[in-house]
């Protein structure tokens, strides 16, 4: 008879798939089409996420 509590691994934390752990969010509003686009990837929060890197280098680049 299956545990009805769910199996144990399930309550393990997620591993991080960069080198640091993701502990703080942002929140930023956007545009309803913004939205739908960037759901629309396979991994809306990674694309954020390489996106805001990608400008956050680029905006060092030009400093």
């Amino acid at each position: 008879m299956p545990n009805p509590k769910g199996n144990p691994q399930n309550f393990e934390p997620a591993q991080p798939k960069g080198e640091k752990p993701f502990t703080d969010q942002l929140s930023f509003r956007v545009t309803k089409e913004m939205k739908q686009e960037v759901k629309a990837h396979d991994d809306p929060a990674d694309f954020c996420r390489r996106a805001i890197q990608k400008a956050l280098d680029e905006e060092k680049g030009n400093r």
